[in-house]
């Protein structure tokens, strides 16, 4: 199938789903495709375990009931259409899916459908149109999985950008690479995400864990991928389902990836065997939690942000390393308990041995207007000596990143100005520049545990830029300008203007 045509299918599908009144927003139409998407795409999954089977002789249980599999359903020879679909996906489908019950696979698409879709399409003849649009969305080869997948990422960007979702659906992917390639995953370790959301890192992950094995990959690391490698966990049921049909786009259907609260399990309990080798993560913005939450926490508190840490930090196993997005908030505050024991134990029984400081606007697609949360990356390692003792951190290397390969408003648009490849360099040997700076544990404790990014060369660095580089600053502000004027005109526009296909 031609990236045209597929691109012309999955645009066609949305703006369909646009017009039920039950689909008023962008986040309610992602929500319809998603679980569409999902049941083909699982289709095409089981038919390939059964080709699988029956090559190597093996009989093959189907996941799904033959009544409910996607083609059944939705056969154009039955034209199930009008009250009669609707009925039937109330009715049967859905009571069916959210009471699956016997394997691991049949557990996931039981958490999928908990609670998705949250709401149903009023008009059974629009969902009939969907369906018809989405049947000519095919999976037959790597190369129509890579466009789909790119496809769904643009959506997921989208709704960041425009649903002020970001902090749950979407990090921006400049981030996430950066992240992912300093943390460096490899085959045979175990990576976690803990507010997996729509599971662009453990997506990202499983990228470079492949790239890194090459044309060395065989099927056994194949299914070592799949089987043994990604966890997750997520809250809410619309960001679960996304992130496992964005995990199945990617090449992967982890039965480890759970629909749950991760602040609801009591951190003191955790033994070595719940532990991973790696965790990357964005945990929620702004979040509070009841009481009965806070208290699994050494430390408690009913801000999300500082108990995921905690969180986090009993989660990493002995050797094991994690590069998470935090807000700023948790590294500067010193007037709470939670905050400044939390931070102690990190020094004191890890290596945090890197914080980088994102600019204000990276997550601009996290609120509904304004730069968003001004947010860091935190780097750190559980590490032991001889003895089986905790190494704990001698020095924090900072790097602070002006620029970061896109636009710092909802738009997001990719620009030439970015640190980051200049950070990764620098990261690996903890080099000092304009940019960065080592500071010693000890000024850290003096200061109450403050680990706000303050740049000691912020002065010389201003002083020492380059002509050239102070225009590409003004041509940035100029540009960012513009954006704001074209969000506004958007905000000002008649609904019903926009055109997704421009993607």
């Amino acid at each position: 199938m031609s990236r045209e045509t597929l691109n012309t299918q999955f645009w066609k599908a949305c703006k369909i789903l646009r017009q039920d009144d039950n689909t008023n927003s962008l986040l309610d139409y992602v929500e319809q495709i998603s679980w569409l998407l999902f049941l083909k795409c699982f289709e095409e999954l089981e038919e390939k375990q059964r080709a699988e089977a029956e090559f190597e002789g093996r009989e093959y249980q189907p996941v799904l009931a033959a009544k409910y599999q996607w083609s059944a359903w939705t056969d154009p020879k039955r034209r199930l259409t009008g009250r009669d679909i609707i009925a039937f996906l109330s009715d049967d489908l859905f009571p069916y899916l959210r009471d699956l019950k016997g394997n691991s696979a049949r557990s996931v698409i039981r958490g999928v459908f908990a609670d998705a879709p949250s709401k149903m399409l009023k008009d059974g003849a629009i969902l009939r149109d969907a369906i018809d649009a989405i049947q000519e969305v095919q999976f037959d080869t790597a190369e129509d999985v890579h466009t789909l997948s790119h496809l769904y990422e643009s959506l997921l960007a989208k709704l960041g950008r425009e649903g002020g979702f970001g902090g749950e659906f979407y990090t921006p992917r400049p981030v996430i690479e950066f992240i992912v390639q300093l943390v460096n995953p490899k085959l045979g370790e175990t990576v976690y995400d803990p507010a997996m959301g729509s599971a662009g890192f453990l997506v990202e992950a499983h990228r470079h864990m492949r790239a890194a094995l090459g044309d060395r990959i065989l099927p056994k690391h194949d299914k070592q991928l799949q089987e043994a490698t990604f966890h997750g966990q997520e809250k809410k049921a619309l960001p679960y389902l996304m992130g496992c049909m964005n995990m199945i786009l990617h090449g992967v259907f982890s039965s480890t990836l759970t629909r749950r609260n991760t602040l609801g399990d009591d951190v003191r309990k955790f033994t070595e065997k719940d532990r991973f080798d790696v965790i990357l993560t964005n945990p929620p913005f702004g979040g509070t939690e009841h009481g009965s939450v806070t208290a699994n926490f050494p430390y408690p508190s009913k801000a999300t942000s500082i108990t995921f840490l905690q969180h986090i930090m009993k989660k990493v196993r002995r050797g094991g390393r994690v590069g998470m997005v935090i807000d700023e908030g948790v590294l500067f505050k010193t007037n709470e308990n939670a905050y400044v024991q939390t931070k102690k134990e990190l020094l004191e029984q890890f290596n945090l041995w890197a914080i980088v400081s994102l600019p204000a606007g990276v997550f601009a697609n996290a609120v509904a207007s304004g730069t968003g949360p001004k947010t860091n990356l935190l780097f750190f390692n559980r590490e032991l000596d001889q003895a089986g003792n905790p190494v704990g951190t001698k020095e924090i290397w900072y790097y602070d990143a002006q620029a970061v390969g896109f636009s710092l408003t909802k738009t997001q648009r990719p620009i030439p100005e970015n640190d980051l490849p200049d950070c990764l360099e620098k990261a690996r040997t903890r080099a000092v520049s304009e940019r960065s700076w080592l500071v010693p544990v000890e000024e850290i404790v003096e200061r109450n545990y403050d680990l706000s990014a303050v740049n000691p060369n912020a002065r010389a660095a201003v002083e020492h830029r380059s002509p050239a580089a102070i225009a590409a600053d003004i041509a940035a502000k100029e540009q960012r300008i513009l954006e704001i004027m074209e969000e506004i005109q958007e905000l000002l526009a008649p609904e019903g203007n926009g055109q997704e296909d421009e993607e």
